[in-house]
């Protein structure tokens, strides 16, 4: 989209996304994964409830720290969109201001996120799929959540409330999420992976070292970026969405017809 082609520094939200995120997994990297592998062996019978306490804190701060960063992209976007000059600081000043309501919406996310989780394991393959389709439902109706949080002082269960309301306002009841940006790159790193992959074993096998090596980061990078670029564009395809559900014009330029695609009519 243009606006990220205009402004590269934008990725910066992500990346420090997702170098919190490295943070809070390496922090709970050994008592909670440890657990989590001896009940996937089938070494203990179910998770202990401490367990199920720091998968909750864990859950928690992914949603809080996704969130935070999420907020102040939106909020830059959304300035940008009405032709104001928003700053990397801008976003990031909306975001704290909005930090109370970031960790109540995550606390809420993080509880629906683990009460689908431990009903998933005590139910047989039928429930899982029925636990798969609230969960995906959920998706849907919280999926303006984020920028109203960015560009409303409403609190969680408001932002919550309002994103239902202009997802059934601009798209109707009876709705299911359309395929769109993850897609596309998703095939787009897996193309990545496979083709660095066979160069890289090309080259070891040619006992070229330097330039497995040299490729190998190179695809890393390459398959880093595309992540980075892909969380950016969903966050303002995000904000893009919630101008069209509001009824503003004023959506970074992105044609109507993409964001009337987003939510598709239930056959």
């Amino acid at each position: 989209m243009s606006l990220l082609m205009e402004d590269k520094s934008l990725l910066v939200f992500p990346l420090l996304s997702s170098l919190a995120m490295l943070l809070v997994i390496g922090s709970f990297a050994v008592p909670l994964f440890s657990s989590l592998a001896l009940w996937s062996s089938g070494s203990v019978q179910g998770m202990s409830s401490l367990t199920y306490a720091a998968l909750f804190v864990f859950y928690w701060l992914q949603y809080s720290i996704v969130i935070f960063f999420n907020t102040a992209l939106i909020e830059v976007a959304l300035d940008r969109f009405d032709g104001e000059a928003a700053s990397l600081g801008d976003g990031m000043r909306r975001a704290f201001s909005q930090l109370p309501v970031i960790i109540g919406y995550a606390l809420i996310a993080a509880t629906v996120g683990l009460i689908l989780r431990v009903i998933a394991e005590r139910v047989g393959f039928i429930g899982k799929i029925v636990v798969g389709v609230i969960g995906f439902a959920w998706s849907v109706a919280t999926a303006l959540v984020v920028p109203v949080l960015a560009a409303e002082d409403v609190g969680p269960v408001e932002g919550i409330r309002r994103s239902v309301e202009l997802i059934k306002k601009a798209w109707g009841e009876d709705i299911i999420g359309g395929a769109g940006i993850g897609v596309v790159f998703g095939v787009l790193i897996f193309l990545m992976l496979v083709v660095g992959g066979f160069l890289v074993v090309v080259a070891f096998g040619a006992g070229n070292t330097a330039a497995g090596i040299v490729l190998l980061v190179a695809s890393a990078v390459v398959v880093s970026f595309l992540g980075l670029a892909q969380a950016t564009l969903h966050a303002i395809y995000s904000a893009a969405l919630y101008r069209y559900a509001n009824g503003d014009p004023a959506a970074g330029g992105i044609e109507p017809r993409l964001l009337k695609g987003a939510f598709q009519a239930r056959a």
